[in-house]
């Protein structure tokens, strides 16, 4: 593999990483699989869609806009439904969060259809070249907005005081409740976010593929097997996640054809399952240093 293979595998892992944080964090917080987060995605997508056909509307000026209404979509879906229900058995959050799949797939296939649409900005296709390797623009921004989202994360997670009522609930949400913190809240507050998250990925896809309404599944996969092997909760696990399955499905298609793309990613899933079930920066215990 060479060096322009390496160069693309890590453009494509900004995109992965950003759609895994959000789902991890959810997956962190409530040990929820919110088996809408890849349609969450797709509404991200076609929002800023949306904005660059009618206004011209540039995908990563978009991404606020696309973050504030998926934030707007995933706190009343947690605070007015999987909340009622998350005591329960997990079988009944996963059929409420699919419910939200199939209302928010229904909405935008009414909306705009079943026809593959394509963000087109002036720099579309332009970019640098370091000896033979050439860089896109679009990528390199992707990238770095990745990493810029994985940090501000943290330090929001870390610095506010919702956020370390966030990690106090995932932690032990009994203690956190009897120091005052309300526990619905803060699963709406993290459901929201997770939302969000999903809906600035998606912004991202859109600026560097063609989308449709099939998107939802490949990224809702893709989402549980970042999550997983950076280590379910972890945002910078998830950078990782998206790295090493970027990685997995460049090398799959440079030696052993497109079919096999996504096989090797899986089997390295797989891997990490049995090897490191906490994944690769994830913790076995919350305690572990």
């Amino acid at each position: 593999m060479g060096l322009q293979e390496i160069a693309n595998a890590l453009l494509l892992a900004g995109i992965y990483a950003c759609v895994g944080m959000g789902f991890s964090l959810l997956y962190g917080v409530m040990n929820i699989v919110n088996l809408a987060h890849g349609a969450m995605v797709m509404v991200g997508a076609y929002i800023s869609f949306w904005l660059f056909t009618l206004w011209g509307i540039d995908p990563f000026i978009s991404i606020p806009a696309s973050a504030l209404l998926l934030f707007a979509i995933g706190y009343p879906m947690q605070a007015y439904l999987v909340n009622n229900v998350i005591r329960s058995d997990i079988l009944r959050s996963l059929l409420v969060t699919y419910g939200v799949e199939m209302l928010l797939l229904g909405a935008v296939l009414v909306t705009w259809g079943s026809n593959y649409r394509a963000i087109t900005p002036r720099y579309f296709g332009a970019g640098f070249q370091i000896g033979r390797v050439v860089i896109p623009y679009l990528r390199t921004g992707v990238v770095a907005v990745a990493l810029a989202m994985a940090v501000g994360l943290n330090l929001f997670m870390s610095r506010t005081r919702i956020g370390m009522a966030i990690k106090a609930t995932a932690l032990n949400k009994e203690a956190a409740a009897l120091v005052g913190i309300n526990i619905r809240r803060i699963y709406a507050i993290s459901s929201g976010l997770g939302c969000a998250l999903a809906g600035a990925a998606g912004t991202l896809v859109a600026a560097s593929y063609t989308i449709s309404p099939s998107i939802e599944g490949p990224y809702l996969g893709n989402a549980f097997v970042i999550a997983v092997l950076g280590g379910l909760g972890n945002m910078m696990g998830a950078v990782a996640g998206g790295v090493v399955l970027a990685l997995a499905e460049t090398v799959g298609a440079v030696y052993f054809g497109m079919s096999f793309q996504r096989l090797i990613g899986f089997v390295i899933f797989l891997l990490v399952l049995i090897l490191r079930p906490y994944g690769l920066m994830g913790r076995r215990f919350y305690a572990e240093i």
